[in-house]
């Protein structure tokens, strides 16, 4: 039966059980793949050809910035090739069609030092002045998480899946699972991030031998990245910080930290889990200060008496 929907779903239900992808990308791929089936006329696969394909890309560029409309294509593009693969149509249609997107550079988002440091203190001040135990615990919590986002430059939906057994504060090490199931093993090279990861190991060690999962929230159950977003809010907002920080932009400014700090950007490419060092350079465009030292000490013209 070749009609689109139970063909996709057949889809969906290999890319769970044979290629293993995420849930987050499981869910985009539904999402882009269900917007696909009710934006063209034809509900067959077989009468899907490059002129409807044409219009269907057409209709997105109306809608949707060009990041957008390249990962809804890929989303189907990755369809078809299926489709091929399962001998479920005999010509691709996307082997005929040209598609280029000019994509804006996008620069990342950091945050200043100083504005890490202010938020740390606010939230290491807030343990030391809580008045209950639950709130002192809590504090202690959000500051491991903080350290941890900034001191490794993790992802938010990796730190919220790490598992206890991930951590090894001996050896001063994390093992993060990344996108498309890629492992990566990060150290952590400072003595105080260490110290507060241990003292909340301690604190928490029932909630995380209950389930499994390393940074727990106020009920034992898995930290979620929404209750991350809400954690920075709260401590901006206490430190008068005017700058809306996300979790992401921990990532960024570490990146970029290290680039202004003359680290190879090999190095970086690998401690963020990036599949391409295309990926990596775009902070080779935010690392300003950085160059601006070097212009201003290194170039020849400094030296010129006129």
């Amino acid at each position: 039966m070749n009609d689109l929907p139970t063909l996709i779903d057949n889809y969906l239900d290999y890319c769970q059980n044979q290629k293993r992808l995420d849930r987050k990308t499981l869910k985009a791929y539904r999402i882009d793949l269900s917007q696909f089936v009710n934006c063209i006329p034809v509900s067959h696969v077989a009468q899907i050809d490059v002129a409807i394909l044409e219009q269907y890309v057409s209709a997105l560029h109306q809608h949707y910035k060009a990041k957008t409309v390249k990962r809804k294509i890929a989303s189907v593009k990755a369809l078809f090739h299926y489709f091929e693969y399962r001998d479920i149509i005999e010509r691709n249609p996307f082997n005929k069609m040209q598609l280029k997107f000019r994509e804006p550079i996008t620069l990342p988002r950091v945050i200043p030092l100083h504005t890490i440091e202010s938020l740390l203190s606010v939230i290491y001040r807030q343990r030391s002045e809580a008045p209950t135990a639950y709130q002192q615990k809590n504090a202690l919590r959000d500051a491991a998480v903080i350290e941890l986002l900034f001191a490794t430059g993790i992802r938010i939906s990796e730190l919220c899946s790490l598992k206890k057994e991930d951590i090894n504060l001996q050896e001063q090490s994390i093992l993060i699972y990344g996108k498309g199931a890629k492992e990566r093993r990060l150290q952590i090279g400072n003595d105080d991030v260490i110290h507060v990861l241990e003292d909340y190991e301690r604190t928490f060690f029932p909630q995380i031998q209950n389930n499994n999962f390393f940074f727990v929230n106020q009920n034992g159950r898995a930290l979620s990245d929404q209750s991350v977003r809400r954690m920075i809010n709260k401590y901006a907002a206490l430190a008068a910080i005017e700058l809306h920080i996300t979790p992401h932009m921990f990532r960024h400014t570490f990146a970029t930290s290290l680039l202004e700090a003359d680290v190879d950007i090999r190095y970086i490419q690998e401690m963020l889990g990036h599949s391409s060092i295309h990926i990596t350079e775009i902070y080779t465009h935010v690392a300003m200060s950085k160059q601006r030292n070097i212009l201003t000490e290194k170039h020849p013209r400094k030296d010129f008496h006129i």
